[in-house]
């Protein structure tokens, strides 16, 4: 039992803390091009990883986050396979202990803050197994000559271990790009693997059947070669009397509708991305030196999203488990075969699917593009599982509203937690000597005067990014990236570039450092 003197007992595992290995913050300002290339570097490593395969892995293998993977990043069946699950799984878990209360730390202190850090790092480690194993041992089958070699035992312990060593490759590989390089680690993979998606869905000449010749039904699985394609090689009858134009538009791979849809998404993000609040300031010595700070309309970033879906990617994760695993689905109430069980409610699957059909995990899920609502409702059918137009409707309603309130919770526990609020903003502002025109030079002041802003902006940013990328899903984009994935993706574009011209900035003006906390 801890008996520290420290208000919190985190401060139990300190000591575990100090000793965890971690990439070495640099001593110093890190020059610019050095930060390109450690990002550069990092990227070619994070394709690398998607590229190794599980050694020992059978074919009839499930994706849990099939459905999520645009924006977990990682690939399937790839030593990448958790992607980023473990690490955003556990911000969700230590963003919410903090907002509700139970643990004790103050985020505004140093040294509570950096207890705060390590014990995620922490949980990350913990939070690997937590999410490989159960995979393992029910979707990430060994192959038979592997089991035969060394026992079902070991051959799942085999996957495990490499499923372990990918997933702390890329913790690792996200805390290098945060203290050497530009941006968030995170980030930077979910924008590889949006942007990697999209290219393919736009681009490839790629039969959709793959291994058929071309025909109007096989069309190029890129919507351009799609396009250029039919109206190249289809008369107008046949494109009347086989469905051509239908096809075209909604009902191919990688339809036109999804990439206006695409362009529709990128065009809103870049606006609301430029969209921001400007306070004034002057320097408190130097007469006429002026400046301003800028408060965006998407002040709280893309991070919300990330973890909003991370958590809806968990739901689904932890109800087929105990919808479909061997010894999890005979768990009482949970688990499909167990006793008194309600796994109906909370979600049942299809034989073979990764994907819900219905209950509350269905209700939760992620509606990709207008295949999942717009069309049964257009043609008054149901949908694939056989759901009713009111079940579809409660579907769209019920997804869009846990996003939308979800990432607006997100935003504020983010805020709070990544010295963004508005008595971290007024330190720093006070720290450069400007000041508000016609205020007292008063840290005290200017956070009085930033809480008329800062909160209802991170309150209001949260829900329209929420809905923004709830309305993306919507809509669907190519590539099968989501509209999700699209939405961070351009976020995360914009924002690099606006984080690489501020390095350029504290480059050329080593000042600036003082004010963006580099030194």
């Amino acid at each position: 039992m801890y008996s520290g003197s420290e208000s919190s007992r985190l401060y139990a595992l300190q000591r575990l803390v100090d000793v965890y290995p971690s990439i070495t913050k640099p001593d110093g300002h890190v020059r610019f091009n050095q930060k390109l290339w450690t990002t550069t570097l990092v990227l070619i490593i994070y394709f690398m990883m998607t590229n190794v395969m599980i050694w020992g892995l059978s074919d009839s293998t499930l994706d849990v986050f099939s459905s999520f993977r645009a924006i977990m990043a990682g690939a399937s069946g790839s030593i990448m396979h958790l992607g980023i699950g473990p690490i955003v799984t556990a911000s969700i878990i230590m963003q919410l202990f903090a907002g509700a209360k139970i643990i004790q730390l103050d985020l505004q202190d140093s040294a509570d803050k950096q207890l705060y850090q390590g014990v995620q790092k922490i949980l990350v480690l913990l939070m690997i197994p937590i999410e490989s194993i159960p995979q393992v041992y029910g979707f990430l089958d060994p192959h038979e000559e592997i089991i035969i070699q060394y026992g079902l035992g070991w051959a799942n312990a085999i996957i495990v271990a490499q499923l372990f060593i990918g997933s702390y490759l890329v913790f690792l590989l996200d805390e290098l790009v945060s203290k050497w390089g530009i941006g968030s680690g995170i980030s930077l993979f979910i924008a590889a693997g949006v942007a990697q998606s999209t290219f393919v869905g736009t681009l490839s000449p790629i039969a959709t059947v793959q291994g058929s010749p071309y025909s109007l039904q096989n069309p190029p699985s890129g919507t351009l070669p799609m396009i250029f394609y039919t109206l190249r090689t289809a008369t107008n009858a046949e494109l009347v009397s086989q469905n051509g134009f239908e096809l075209i538009l909604l009902n191919h791979a990688n339809p036109v509708a999804a990439l206006i849809s695409s362009i529709i998404v990128f065009l809103v993000v870049a606006y609301a991305e430029s969209s921001k609040l400007e306070l004034p300031l002057t320097h408190g010595k130097v007469r006429g030196h002026r400046g301003q700070y800028p408060i965006r309309l998407v002040y709280a970033s893309n991070i919300p999203v990330i973890l909003m879906a991370a958590l809806l990617a968990n739901v689904n994760m932890f109800t087929l488990l105990f919808w479909s695993h061997p010894v999890l689905s005979t768990v009482p109430i949970l688990g499909k075969e167990g006793s008194m069980s309600m796994a109906h409610w909370f979600g049942s699957y299809e034989p073979g699917a990764t994907t819900p059909s219905g209950g509350f995990a269905w209700y939760s899920s992620m509606v990709n593009g207008v295949g999942d609502w717009l069309i049964p409702l257009l043609n008054q059918s149901g949908d694939a599982y056989g759901h009713e137009l009111w079940q579809i409707m409660v579907h769209v309603i019920v997804y869009v509203t846990f996003m939308t309130v979800g990432s607006t919770i997100f935003a504020k526990f983010w805020i709070e937690t990544t010295n963004m609020g508005a008595k971290d903003v007024a330190k720093q502002i006070e720290r450069t000597g400007m000041q508000i025109p016609g205020f007292r030079k008063n840290p005290v002041v200017l956070e009085r005067i930033l809480e008329r802003y800062i909160p209802p902006v991170t309150i209001f940013s949260g829900a329209f990014v929420g809905l923004l990328a709830a309305g993306a899903d919507l809509l669907g984009t190519v590539g099968n990236a989501t509209g999700t994935g699209l939405l961070l993706a351009v976020g995360i574009i914009l924002r690099t570039y606006e984080q690489i011209q501020k390095e350029q900035a504290m480059e050329m003006h080593p000042v600036l450092r003082e004010f963006f906390g580099a030194e």
